[in-house]
């Protein structure tokens, strides 16, 4: 399984969940948080990362699941 990070984006019939340079949606889902519920095991399941997206298609918040270095760099 690739480590595909996953995006939380509006979509005609709700939200959807969808791999990072896909043009199809993985999942569709009437409520943002069931989007997100989804694209978080997902994520967490390739060790990616998952982005959310508002209504107006910017990213609002982010959720690592990777390789995060401890302490921080920086």
């Amino acid at each position: 399984m690739s480590k595909r990070n996953q995006h939380i984006v509006p979509h005609e019939n709700g939200w959807a969940v969808r791999g990072a340079g896909a043009q199809r949606a993985t999942s569709v889902h009437a409520t943002q948080q069931q989007a997100i519920d989804a694209g978080r095991s997902i994520s967490q399941n390739q060790g990616s990362e998952l982005l959310i997206h508002g209504r107006n298609g910017q990213i609002r918040a982010r959720d690592s699941h990777g390789n995060d270095p401890y302490p921080p760099k920086g």
